[in-house]
């Protein structure tokens, strides 16, 4: 069975001593409906799409960690970190962390950055794509070995490590999963082939099946079993109420994004999601993740019942 994931991007429209029961509601319902995964953005400027730098913005991983001693089953992690903002050596700490608290629940998703006008604000570096991708390949490379490891050195163009310690270890054998995000086709999804467990892409159906196809040509290149690798696809989903409605959400986003941004994207009531991305799941994606911006516990709790996979309501006491 395909596995389904939400991600909350949006922090707007409450006020600061709200703001945490209105995210840890939304985390408690996706886990009673069903949902295996909760996601969060790595950033800490609000994106464009979402009224930019003057709405508000969480960071994920002290986030990720509350919203662990909230939730009892789903599986945390952003997506994805920004390879820029933390030292990979302590990025594997709060990862662990967030592991442990967790009881083995935290993934590791991790890609190159890309928000500039974030690092420019917040007086983070941001080297060249060429730069980015050097730095996460290094990156990946030392997580793992924090997360498998007790005594680690490393060295390594950007980033160096001395006799490293991360104790307590993880509660996963192996440490969390990693995960890359982006398709890059020439980079990104060999650094995938070599090193990741998981890989995320967006975008339609058949942009999907061939990012499929190029990674699984970068496995066989590095001697890499394709079956080892999971396949997330995500997607922006806006929830609509009525055939009209979901006719002029589809109006607007022609209006104002690009024919290849809007392919991505899934625009339907809750019955009928599972058939607009039944295509993708055909194509390969082994988890769903619906980045969902404009909703309430009811529309999550719908949107489970739409998959069939809403559970019986927790007890409060748990």
């Amino acid at each position: 069975m395909t596995s389904l994931g939400l991600q909350f991007p949006n922090f707007s429209g409450f006020e600061p001593g709200e703001l945490f029961g209105h995210i840890a509601g939304l985390a408690t319902a996706a886990e009673d409906s069903g949902f295996d995964s909760v996601w969060l953005m790595d950033h800490y400027l609000q994106l464009p799409p979402l009224g930019g730098p003057d709405q508000p913005m969480l960071e994920a991983y002290t986030l990720l960690g509350a919203l662990a001693a909230r939730t009892q089953r789903v599986t945390l992690g952003t997506l994805v970190t920004g390879v820029t903002y933390r030292n990979p050596g302590l990025l594997a700490k709060i990862v662990t962390t967030l592991d442990i608290v967790s009881q083995g629940r935290a993934i590791l998703g991790i890609g190159g950055a890309w928000y500039d006008v974030e690092h420019k604000a917040l007086g983070v570096e941001y080297p060249s794509d060429r730069v980015r991708l050097d730095m996460l390949e290094e990156a990946v490379q030392v997580c793992r070995a924090m997360f498998t490891g007790d005594d680690v050195s490393f060295v390594g163009k950007h980033y160096r490590l001395d006799h490293a310690r991360n104790q307590p270890r993880p509660v996963q054998a192996g440490g969390p999963k990693i995960m890359i995000g982006s398709g890059g086709e020439k980079r990104t999804l060999r650094l995938v082939a070599q090193y990741a467990d998981k890989c995320n892409v967006t975008g339609d159906a058949k942009t999907l099946a061939r990012k499929i196809e190029v990674l699984h040509r970068h496995c066989v290149e590095v001697g890499r079993d394709p079956a080892e690798l999971e396949i997330t696809w995500m997607t922006p989903l806006i929830l609509t109420t009525s055939e009209q409605n979901t006719a002029e959400v589809r109006d607007m986003l022609s209006a104002s994004e690009s024919p290849d941004e809007v392919a991505g994207f899934t625009v339907g009531q809750p019955q009928e999601i599972p058939n607009l991305v039944a295509g993708h799941i055909e194509a390969g994606a082994s988890e769903v993740i619906f980045s969902v911006p404009f909703v309430d516990q009811e529309a999550v709790r719908a949107l489970g019942r739409a998959f069939g996979r809403s559970r019986p309501l927790r007890d409060p006491h748990d």
